[in-house]
């Protein structure tokens, strides 16, 4: 049970999926059932992606779904994994989460992602801008959102006679999210907390790691680095209940990566029964490294040596599984191995 003496926190980012068979609603009342869960096995943060023009799922919204998860729990840390800074303005970015902070002092997370997290059509329909739709302006809009937190816009910024609410003590904690060198540069440049994505960038993920951490200095965001590894997790009883549980997204990243785009979850029997085409088959050898998929046992010592690797001391489970029981029952598992707390299963 004790694979090392260092303690590794786990969390959870929740794309809120709507399963086949289940509703909109459902899955919505699914973050409600896991996020309590989460928060009784010793989770250390809940987040919620940003998504668009995603049928499937019902992350849309990560600070209304943090407002939600925070006013049902009572110590876990809730926020976004991220909000997609290149669809919103930094000014109402920085009103809603210093609300979120505000109500729930020290339990509210800000990641930042540099994508849109969907297409041109529908980030069009978000800003109502071609203009800002072609514009490259991520670095401004970061500096924007930091100096309206922080207040520090210079006198002669046009932005530096607007009221914010609050005042800057009421500040979430502010991550950047990554997948690539970009992500890593903003971290170390403003002295944030790093959230890489090791399902979308599985080789980068070490060395952008270990990167972060010998290269951080001090800011008045933190003392010290602060990075986690988001990794799709999967695990189960056994080895081969842990593969058939995995199906699904494998087939999804398989589908995907060959060229369909409708992030469809397959149900188990859809999956399994699948007949894989070789180039899905080739692309599942290569998405190996997206996932770590296993028993318990063989999850935790996996997690514990790339924690070891990439300097973190926490794991972000980009959650894929294929229903709310085998989802309940992976993260209770995974919490008793790594003895966050004692449960009973």
């Amino acid at each position: 049970m004790n694979i090392t003496s260092s303690k590794l926190k786990l969390s959870i980012l929740d794309t809120v999926h709507v399963y086949k068979n289940n509703s909109p609603v459902e899955a919505l009342q699914n973050v409600t059932e896991l996020v309590q869960l989460a928060e009784e096995l010793g989770y250390t943060r809940y987040w919620f992606t940003e998504h668009h023009n995603a049928p499937n799922m019902m992350s849309t919204s990560p600070d209304m779904l943090s407002l939600h998860a925070a006013a049902h729990t009572k110590k876990i840390r809730v926020g976004s994994g991220g909000v997609m800074l290149p669809n919103h303005s930094p000014l109402k970015v920085m009103e809603n989460f210093s609300l979120l902070e505000g109500l729930y002092p020290g339990r509210i997370d800000l990641g930042i992602g540099r994508a849109s997290g969907t297409d041109e059509r529908t980030m069009l329909a978000l800003l109502r801008s071609k203009e800002l739709l072609v514009a490259n302006n991520f670095s401004e809009q970061l500096d924007h959102l930091l100096s309206f937190f922080e207040r520090s816009f210079e006198e002669t910024h046009p932005f530096s006679q607007i009221n914010t609410p609050g005042d800057n003590s009421i500040i979430p904690d502010l991550y950047m999210l990554g997948a690539s060198q970009g992500g890593l540069s903003f971290a170390l440049e403003k002295g944030l907390g790093f959230a890489f994505a090791g399902h979308l960038g599985p080789l980068l993920a070490i060395p952008m790691l270990r990167a972060y951490n010998q290269n951080f200095k001090p800011s008045r965001y933190l003392s010290e680095p602060k990075s986690m590894l988001t990794l799709i997790v999967i695990t189960a009883d056994t080895e081969e209940e842990a593969k058939y549980l995995a199906r699904p997204i494998e087939l999804m990243w398989a589908q995907l990566v060959t060229g369909k785009q409708d992030l469809k979850i397959h149900t188990l029997e859809e999956a399994n029964n699948h007949i894989y085409t070789l180039d899905e088959e080739r692309a599942t050898e290569r998405n190996k490294d997206r996932f770590v998929i296993g028993s318990t046992e063989t999850v935790a010592e996996k997690l514990h040596l790339l924690a070891k690797e990439s300097l973190v001391d926490e794991i972000i489970n980009a959650d894929f599984y294929p229903n709310q029981e085998s989802r309940k029952k992976g993260h209770r598992l995974l919490a008793k191995e790594l003895g966050l707390i004692q449960v009973e299963l």
